[in-house]
């Protein structure tokens, strides 16, 4: 009887920065891809933003290709004619938008040397902003504990399951970590520590460091976000300044007009925009841009907030 495989949290940045392969025992071995921290992943569950949907079915065969952004980076999942559920989700949903992902690890190896990374989908539904952040917080606290069964492991020089095993952590990950230390040999594990700090700043405002209150401090004093119920006049549009590039106007624009913690409406951020020659189309594609590179999201359908 095959055992159902757990549903690892894993960060973008420390699955997509795992090369290393196993397959399993049995009829039907499970393969795995064990990241640097020892996750041996098979199933994944991940929340994030969907910022792009692309059909590549052929004639009569539907098939979605999708990227889907965490704090640290961005997974790749794909959907077809044998995820029919997965599929018709996509098919459907509008990015951008929050989506939760439960879905098997594939790595495909078109030459030596070079690895692609992605998650074949069992189930997706769209979520909330809640639900992003509730996973963040767990993807957190499962990433420090693999780091420190990892340190732990460094340690014992050739460290073995059951030496791992007595200090608590479960056989799966004890395994995992067994395998990454003799792949992976020198582990920078206080890079996935840092990825943790950057991914907690996200969801936690006393996270925020000194490059946030640095970014703060950038915003024109004046430039006060309306409370709520507060029309956005022309004084208050003009009094955002343009910023050295593109982006960086686009991203104060959004944090002027944030109202009730809830962010800038979209119709108010296109108006704000016109009075900076930015007309909506070129706005859209900033806004692209920056849901991309996790620097805005959207909490709520019409609404850009800044992370």
């Amino acid at each position: 009887m095959n055992v159902r495989e757990v549903a690892w949290r894993v960060f973008a940045e420390e699955f997509n920065s795992s090369v290393l392969e196993h397959t399993g025992e049995g009829e039907k071995p499970a393969s795995y891809v064990i990241t640097p921290l020892g996750a041996k992943v098979n199933r994944m569950f991940v929340v994030g933003v969907v910022t792009d949907i692309e059909d590549i079915g052929e004639e009569g065969k539907q098939r979605f290709r999708a990227r889907i952004t965490d704090p640290t980076g961005t997974f790749y999942i794909s959907a077809g004619e044998y995820q029919p559920g997965a599929a018709m989700t996509l098919s459907k949903m509008s990015p951008p938008a929050f989506a939760a992902v439960v879905g098997k690890s594939r790595a495909y190896t078109p030459e030596e040397g070079v690895k692609y990374l992605s998650i074949r989908p069992e189930r997706i539904r769209e979520v909330d902003a809640v639900t992003r952040d509730y996973w963040t917080l767990e993807a957190a606290k499962s990433t420090l504990l693999r780091a420190d069964a990892i340190e732990d492991g460094l340690k014992m020089g050739q460290p073995t399951v059951a030496q791992l095993m007595k200090l608590g952590y479960h056989e799966n990950l004890a395994d995992g970590v067994v395998r990454a230390i003799e792949y992976y040999k020198d582990i920078d594990v206080e890079r996935f520590r840092n990825t943790v700090r950057e991914a907690l700043r996200s969801v936690l405002p006393e996270g925020r460091g000194p490059a946030e209150a640095k970014r703060q401090a950038q915003v024109p004093k004046k430039a006060k976000a309306p409370s709520k119920g507060d029309a956005v006049g022309e004084e208050q549009m003009h009094e955002v300044d343009v910023g050295a590039d593109e982006e960086d106007t686009v991203l104060k624009i959004i944090e002027s007009l944030a109202t009730g913690g809830k962010g800038a409406k979209w119709d108010t951020i296109v108006e704000t925009a016109k009075s900076k020659k930015i007309d909506k189309v070129r706005l859209e594609e900033i806004v692209a841009s920056l849901l991309d590179k996790g620097e805005i999201y959207e909490p709520e359908l019409g609404m850009m907030k800044r992370i």
